[in-house]
């Protein structure tokens, strides 16, 4: 049987820590950018985990 592929759309945006968590970026930082405060848009440059109810979809997506 070969081998399971992974979805290239899903590890392009996720990438796994070495803890087994998933990292993402986040959303509303790729236009409209002008209304949004300099602290909002700084915030927003961060990566930050993925959701429990999520995690496990997106790993197994992974591959």
């Amino acid at each position: 049987m070969p081998k399971m592929k992974s979805r290239s759309a899903v590890q392009k945006r996720f990438k796994k820590t070495s803890n087994g968590k998933v990292k993402r970026k986040k959303a509303k930082r790729a236009h409209i950018l002008t209304k949004k405060s300099p602290k909002k848009k700084r915030q927003l440059r961060r990566d930050t985990i993925v959701s429990k109810a999520d995690e496990k979809r997106i790993k197994k997506m992974l591959g």
